[in-house]
């Protein structure tokens, strides 16, 4: 860990951050002055949380040291703010969506709530994918997002294999779908980044989407999903439709 010469934080000796983060005075010495080069990853959580180190601050002391984030977890409200929601609804052509590590559908605009309208409840895609009926026929390349799903949940597994949520998620997976245990057993993993998705929604027809996952900086663990279509092709021309008919039954539900 490199040296920038004195410490000029002030309200806090050596010996009382010393002692906050848990570790020996005089190896927090040695790493202040750049004699130890060579900090674990929990000692420099520890140090963070000494110092009050907002996640940024904490990333970059890592970085700095060349060492790696430890993997916890990171525990995160699933409340969506509002400036997030009038993201998603700034988007009226694509399909817009929040989801956590568990695949929990946590906010989505017009247009995705009428692409998930043939589900029962569009409230966790995994759940969707595996157990409700219409799933297979939504997801035309059922197989192929079967297994994305699954290694979705399972890097979050790897962050933190005891999460509630996810324990009793994949409880109840594994209890009604012999598919979902097969896959889990697996232990592939993957992150949800970018991917095609082929539909079949029984109001529009086939649709082919391409989508693009963003992690939500300010509410770690959330990711913002957007889908969109080709232009001019006969999927964003189904899609244009699919956002006219959901608009006017809702004008008719008035």
């Amino acid at each position: 860990m490199a040296s920038y010469g004195v410490r000029r934080v002030t309200g806090l000796r050596r010996e009382e951050v010393a002692v906050l983060a848990g570790v020996n005075a005089d190896y927090y010495t040695r790493l202040e002055q750049g004699r130890e080069r060579h900090p674990s990853a929990q000692v420099l959580d520890a140090l963070g949380r000494a110092l009050r180190l907002d996640p940024h601050a904490q990333a970059h002391l890592h970085q700095l040291a060349g060492a790696a984030p430890s993997n916890r977890f990171t525990h995160t409200t699933d409340r969506v703010s509002p400036a997030l929601r009038r993201l998603m609804d700034g988007y009226p052509g694509a399909p817009a969506f929040a989801i956590n590590r568990t695949l929990d559908i946590l906010a989505d605009n017009a247009l995705a709530e009428a692409l998930h309208s043939p589900f029962e409840r569009a409230d966790n895609l995994a759940r969707m994918t595996f157990l409700d009926p219409a799933g297979r026929r939504f997801y035309t390349r059922w197989s192929h997002t079967a297994q994305a799903t699954v290694s979705h949940l399972r890097q979050a597994a790897g962050l933190d294999p005891d999460h509630p949520r996810l324990r009793e998620l994949v409880r109840a997976l594994s209890e009604h779908s012999a598919d979902f245990t097969r896959l889990w057993n697996t232990h592939a993993v993957r992150g949800k980044t970018q991917d095609t998705k082929h539909f079949l929604h029984p109001d529009v027809g086939p649709l082919t989407l391409t989508y693009q996952a963003f992690d939500v900086c300010d509410a770690p663990g959330q990711q913002l999903v957007i889908y969109q279509a080709e232009p001019g092709s006969p999927s964003a021309q189904a899609l244009n439709l699919l956002g006219s008919l959901h608009a006017t039954s809702h004008q008719d539900a008035l």
